[in-house]
């Protein structure tokens, strides 16, 4: 099993409506990716100075379906349209579990 995890922060003066349609983007993902096992997402829960705003956990049963997913359209399409004009950092890592 690969996980894929991702953390962000947003821009200043990102909106609530910007956040809502990303969120709408990725609960899309895993109905049209059956490559992905397991999807999560969420906003942090402001427990802890100078997290990361938002995280994405992926779980693929092989790196084949990772690069699937890595390369899909409709993944790409999420990145474009929705993460890139709002994020400020963003880091990722995939590991074996």
């Amino acid at each position: 099993m690969l996980r894929h995890v991702v953390v962000f922060t947003w821009q200043p003066g990102t909106t609530e409506a910007q956040l809502d349609a990303l969120r709408a983007g990725l609960a899309r993902l895993p109905g049209q990716l059956p490559q992905i096992a397991d999807y999560r997402f969420g906003d942090d829960a402001g427990i802890s100075e100078g997290n990361h705003a938002f995280a994405v956990t992926a779980d693929f049963a092989s790196v084949d379906d990772y690069l699937v997913y890595r390369d899909a359209p409709v993944h790409r399409a999420v990145l474009e349209d929705l993460v890139r004009p709002i994020v400020a950092t963003r880091a990722a890592v995939q590991f074996e579990t």
